[in-house]
């Protein structure tokens, strides 16, 4: 159980150390994430839920030291929830629009999530730009689109890591040229979380084609120290 804001009972078990970090960041979402237009009035109730509990699953797919870009990060999610969940990791919060892009910056200083950076950008204008291990989408866009701005900015075996829930398969079935075009060697789809953690992810491995445009590109300062669809449940590595 849960009072308006709280957080419910198993978040201690799924978040552990990062759960008051996590209890501020809802506090943030549910303040001036709403004041903003960031997320709709009727989402501070079901917070929790429907969003940071939603998000947590994908902690499994990402390996020390990786470089994670998450992309249209909006309000945060899931990057923030990744960062605070996972320290070893850097997050690079993507996000073209200055209203968001500006409560992501205040966020990420008013928690002190030092291993996080926000871009003001396009995923295309970062194109040749960036670099990184993986990207993590939430509601951003179909998975044809998706991938076409993701596959761009991940290094040869790269994964995007996409949160579709009900529609990962669907969408997957119906992305196999628009994958292959944009340089996939793979993509399945995983289940990630237990009970109310639970999301489906369609995975997405670039292949070792190089896109000329991103030979050069460099990885952010701040770093610490053939296609078919499948379904599958993933364990970290």
């Amino acid at each position: 159980m849960t009072d308006l804001l709280g957080a419910p009972v198993e978040a201690a078990a799924v978040f552990g150390p990062a759960l008051p970090l996590l209890e501020r960041y809802a506090g943030l979402l549910a303040g001036p994430g709403v004041e903003r237009g960031l997320l709709g009035p009727r989402e501070a109730p079901r917070l929790w839920e429907r969003h940071l509990l939603n998000c947590a699953g994908l902690a499994e797919l990402l390996a020390p030291g990786q470089v994670v870009a998450d992309l249209g990060s909006g309000a945060g999610l899931p990057g923030i929830v990744l960062a605070a969940m996972r320290p070893d990791v850097t997050v690079v919060l993507i996000e073209p629009l200055l209203r968001r892009a500006t409560f992501l910056q205040q966020a990420v200083a008013e928690l002190g999530l030092r291993t996080v950076v926000v871009r003001r950008a396009r995923a295309e204008e970062l194109a040749g730009r960036l670099v990184v291990d993986c990207v993590t989408a939430r509601a951003v866009a179909p998975l044809d689109r998706l991938a076409g701005w993701a596959l761009p900015l991940l290094s040869p075996g790269g994964r995007l890591l996409a949160v579709k829930g009900e529609r990962a398969e669907g969408e997957l079935a119906g992305a196999g040229a628009a994958l292959e075009a944009a340089g996939a060697s793979a993509a399945e789809v995983v289940t990630v979380g237990t009970g109310r953690t639970e999301a489906r992810v369609v995975v997405v491995t670039r292949g070792a084609r190089v896109v000329p445009a991103a030979r050069s590109a460099a990885r952010p300062s701040v770093r610490p120290g053939g296609i078919a669809a499948t379904g599958k449940r993933r364990n970290r590595p």
